[in-house]
C-alpha cells in the first residue's frame, strides 16, 4: 500500500503507564531506554504504531515486548504532541493507563529496553522526552477517578494491611487522613474481609491482613 500526500504527516507512538502498590507505597513501571535518543535514561514503556493496527493493540503489543506484561484494561489519558518532544521526528503519542496489582506482574525487560523496573512516584529518576510532565498528567488522573474502594480493588495485592491501603490512597489522593476516620470509611464499604493472616512491620505488632470481597 503506498501513499501520496502534498503535506508531511507527523509519526505516532503509544506509551503505558502501569501504577501498582507495594507494601503501600504507590509505584510506576519504568524501562531504561537502551537506544538513541536518550540512551540510559528512564522512560515509560512505548514505541511507534505500526500502519495495520490500532492505538490500543500497539499499545498492548509495546508493553508486552518492553516488559513482558500482559495488561489487562487500558484507559486513554490522553494524546501529548509538542513539535520538538522527539528529536528523531515528529512524534505523537497517545498514552494510556494500566493499574495492576504487584502480585500480578512479571517484569521482564525486551526490545529495545535494557532494564525495567518499578519506582515510588514520589521517587522518580531524570525521564526522557516529556515523561516527567505525562506522568504529572496521569497522576492527576489517578487523583480524580479513584476513591479508596478503587485503590483496593485495583492496585493492591492479594492480601494487604490497612495502614498499606490507606498510605496508598494517601498517596494519590494527596491528603493526609486520619487512621479512625479512614478505617471507619473502609468499614462502610465492605468491602474488604480478613484473611486470618498477619503481617510485621519493623518492630511494631503484627497488623491484620485483609482482601478484597469475592463477588457471589
Amino acid at each position: 500500500m503506498s501513499y501520496s500526500y502534498e503535506y508531511p504527516h507527523p509519526a505516532v507512538t503509544v506509551d503505558v503507564i502501569v501504577f501498582t502498590a507495594r507494601d503501600g507505597n504507590v509505584e510506576v513501571l519504568l524501562i531504561k531506554r537502551g537506544e538513541w535518543p536518550h540512551t540510559g535514561k528512564w522512560a515509560i514503556p512505548g514505541g511507534f504504531v505500526e500502519i495495520d493496527e490500532s492505538l490500543k493493540r500497539a499499545a498492548l503489543r509495546e508493553l508486552r515486548e518492553e516488559t513482558g506484561i500482559k495488561a489487562g484494561f487500558l484507559e486513554q489519558l490522553g494524546a501529548f504532541g509538542h513539535p520538538d518532544r522527539d528529536p528523531r521526528e515528529r512524534v505523537i503519542t497517545v498514552v494510556y493507563i494500566s493499574l495492576i496489582p504487584t502480585d500480578r506482574l512479571q517484569i521482564e525487560a525486551g526490545s529495545d529496553a535494557a532494564e525495567a523496573q518499578l519506582f515510588g512516584i514520589d521517587a522518580l529518576p531524570e525521564l526522557a522526552f516529556d515523561h516527567d510532565k505525562i506522568l504529572r498528567r496521569a497522576r492527576e488522573r489517578l487523583r480524580d477517578s479513584l476513591d479508596v474502594g478503587d485503590v483496593a480493588k485495583l492496585l493492591m495485592p492479594a492480601e494487604f494491611t490497612l495502614s498499606e491501603l490507606q498510605r496508598a490512597y494517601e498517596t494519590i489522593s494527596g491528603v493526609s487522613v486520619d487512621k479512625r476516620n479512614f478505617r471507619k470509611k473502609v468499614n462502610s464499604l465492605g468491602l474488604l474481609e480478613p484473611t486470618g493472616g498477619e503481617k510485621r512491620d519493623g518492630a511494631h505488632r503484627p497488623a491484620q491482613l485483609y482482601r478484597v470481597k469475592t463477588a457471589n
